[in-house]
């Protein structure tokens, strides 16, 4: 049996050594045997430009991790085969093509079973990175931490695709199981008195940033989990969805919303979901001092690897150190 992959220990080689991969994971393209596989998605055409830096940005900044989860007490990387799969291509200028590009990188990934992981790029890409799992496993539940609903119908007259619009589009196009997916962390000023029910006539359940102060964290992650069921999920994170206090490198900033230590929370709740792929997106390294953002959307990455470890895991094989 082929070696399994690992992570790049800081124990013995220098943080920050090396072709920058996530967490300094072999990078290939053979998927023999992989459960898992980090893609980048350079891609800034659909948004806020910057955007696009973010798959080297994040990688780099994955460098600081260690490979062991302290909370679920857990390495990801004993239960599951990892890698580094590179970027998919992206056509700057050609929001269309790119999707054509990006589904067709991630087809293989969803055929062979492997799980992807992807790093945006902004939230447009999204659309593309739903096509390729429902491709595979029919309409897939969507959790979606964002500060925006992102279900506009058209940007500047006759634009249908942005980062605006692509959950408009994947409710029209029955890449989503609406009905089972979920937008949590809305706020912010809005376009319209019917932006949030916009989404809800489209069959989205939604959770503002008001309702998870109302309800508590705790029955936000009982509601995901109702709405979700066993069905396949798809979780797409875009940082934004953080005050701006956690995370300042992202276009479209909205004040009041989760703290890192409360997304954290959520996300850990979510272990045993039928995950079939994840997604990073809108982290913009240019408008982020200190790469604090690049760091956020690194360690969300991990986490999202380590619910998927749990499952291979089991219950036996976990527990909060």
């Amino acid at each position: 049996m082929a070696q399994t992959p690992e992570p790049a220990s800081a124990l013995t080689v220098a943080r920050g050594a090396g072709i920058a991969t996530f967490l300094g994971l072999p990078h290939t393209r053979n998927l023999a045997g992989i459960d898992a596989a980090i893609v980048g998605v350079p891609s800034d055409t659909g948004g806020t430009p910057g955007s696009r830096t973010a798959p080297r940005a994040i990688r780099d900044a994955s460098s600081i991790l260690r490979p062991v989860h302290a909370h679920h007490n857990i390495n990801p990387f004993s239960h599951l085969r990892v890698v580094d799969y590179g970027d998919a291509p992206v056509v700057p200028g050609s929001l269309l093509r790119t999707y054509e590009l990006v589904e067709a990188a991630l087809a293989p990934l969803h055929d062979g079973g492997t799980i992807p992981l992807c790093l945006g790029g902004d939230h447009s890409l999204t659309l593309a990175h739903l096509r390729a799992a429902a491709r595979r496993h029919g309409p897939v539940a969507m959790l979606q931490f964002d500060s925006h609903t992102d279900v506009y119908d058209v940007y500047y007259g006759t634009e249908r695709y942005n980062a605006g619009t692509p959950f408009r589009r994947a409710a029209e196009e029955r890449v989503v199981d609406s009905a089972h997916s979920m937008m949590v962390g809305l706020r912010g000023t809005v376009y319209t008195t019917h932006d949030y029910q916009d989404a809800r006539d489209l069959g989205y359940q939604v959770r503002t940033m008001d309702d998870v102060v109302a309800r508590g964290l705790d029955q936000i992650v009982i509601d995901i989990r109702s709405c979700v069921g066993d069905r396949p999920l798809f979780v797409t994170f875009d940082v934004d969805c953080l005050d701006p206090a956690y995370a300042p490198g992202t276009g479209t900033l909205e004040i009041g919303g989760f703290t890192t230590r409360e997304v954290l929370t959520i996300i850990r709740g979510l272990a045993g979901l039928n995950f079939v792929g994840f997604d990073v997106v809108e982290v913009n390294p240019q408008l982020d001092p200190g790469r604090t953002t690049a760091v956020v959307g690194a360690t969300m990455t991990f986490e999202f690897l380590t619910l998927l470890a749990l499952a291979r895991a089991g219950d036996a094989a976990r527990g909060p150190n």
